[in-house]
């Protein structure tokens, strides 16, 4: 996540705590210009001795990463709960945007989180109204060249690691020609996007939503029935094909950070056309979730964090994996074929006890790629460390 880490182990070193990070390969050396960075050079097979013998040697109370679900942070945490060493565990925030995850033990469907409303309805009435929440500013422009800096300095640095193996299924070269094709034809997509957002909006059209997560992403391996996201489109669209209303359209957005390797475009369309509704089927290359959200019957998604970007605006959702909000009153519970006719409304006091007991336990303000929103979730994230609560926004 860029310099996050070395932002914030330099906010707890100056808060008096001792900090050590462990470096898999170039990219992660290259973001930490701080004192005690451990080269890890070894296999994933050895990691968990050598991981155990570092928290001994340098008497590790806590341990901070980002993603729970790598192969290298799966065995860690098994040697943090074996040894009782606290794990804070980082992610893009449960309630998007502006929010940032740092949960004890695990995240999304590793999460101790209760999965009963009742829960967040009684802890959320005992608890004092939120604190007021601003916007911060994220550059796209900014993640990518993060993105290109950190995967370059891995590729040109791999002799130095020969035991690593990286949890993304492609070579980083591979995304490269994959991004560069797809940059390349962004103002056509960006056109052609615009062009049936305002179609969809002024015609005032009937349709479902979609939004499709990262092939790679782990939630969807290791948290859903599906192994990857053409499975789950080929479900998705099965269901609708058989099940959704004559007169209601799917639109199928594609993910923004996708690295263009496989034309998910194409894919949509093959599976709309064997299921005889390409006429009913929408791709959308691009384009701002909140709006086309806002306006549609319902949300299909397998775990994103986009469904409680719907849950906010009051438009069902349909969870297909494990999701932390997959709760009764805020999701279909009856599963993908009876939501189409049978969407239910989240219920709006259920979700404002959820999002405010998330904001208690497991959420700070802030994120990753502007200065402001880093400044902010780094000072957060300290002061949840060190037990304190920051009253300014």
């Amino acid at each position: 996540m860029g310099p996050f880490f070395q932002q914030l182990g330099r906010g707890l070193r100056a808060a008096g705590h001792a900090v050590f990070k462990v470096n898999f390969n170039g990219g992660d050396r290259a973001y930490w210009r701080l004192p005690n960075g451990i080269d890890y050079r070894g296999t994933l097979s050895e990691w968990p001795d050598a991981f155990a013998d570092l928290l001994q040697h340098h008497q590790i109370t806590d341990v901070m990463l980002f993603g729970d679900c790598r192969d290298h942070h799966i065995s860690a945490l098994k040697v943090c709960r074996e040894r009782g060493v606290s794990a804070w565990v980082f992610e893009e925030g449960y309630i998007r945007p502006d929010w940032v995850t740092m949960e004890l033990g695990g995240v999304n469907g590793h999460s101790d989180l209760p999965r009963d409303p009742q829960f967040y309805r009684d802890r959320a009435a005992a608890l004092p109204p939120a604190p007021e929440h601003r916007k911060v500013p994220s550059s796209f422009r900014r993640r990518a060249s993060e993105g290109f800096f950190y995967n370059a300095a891995d590729v040109l640095t791999r002799w130095r690691y020969p035991g690593w193996h990286t949890h993304r299924p492609w070579h980083p070269l591979v995304e490269g020609m994959g991004w560069a094709r797809k940059l390349s034809q962004s103002k056509k997509r960006r056109e052609q996007a615009a062009a049936l957002i305002a179609r969809l909006l002024d015609r005032d059209e009937a349709y479902f939503l979609f939004p499709l997560q990262l092939d790679s992403d782990a939630q969807i391996r290791l948290h859903s029935p599906f192994a990857g996201v053409k499975e789950a489109l080929k479900v998705v669209l099965e269901s609708f094909a058989k099940h959704a209303p004559a007169h209601s359209r799917l639109l199928v957005k594609e993910h923004p950070l996708d690295n263009g390797v496989r034309n998910w475009e194409l894919e949509t369309s093959d599976l709309a056309a064997r299921f005889g509704i390409a006429e009913r089927v929408d791709y959308l290359a691009w384009g701002d979730i909140e709006t086309i959200s806002e306006r549609a019957l319902g949300m299909v998604t397998i775990n994103s964090t986009s469904g409680t970007l719907a849950l906010a605006m009051g438009v069902p959702v349909v969870a297909l994996g494990t999701a932390i909000y997959d709760l009764p009153d805020l999701t279909c519970q009856t599963g993908l074929d009876r939501f189409w006719n049978e969407a239910p409304p989240p219920d709006g006091e259920t979700f404002a006890a959820f999002r405010r007991v998330l904001i208690d336990c497991c959420l700070i303000p802030g994120g990753f790629f502007s200065d402001e929103a880093l400044n902010k979730v780094v000072a957060h994230a300290i002061a949840r460390f060190d037990g304190r609560q920051l009253q300014s926004e």
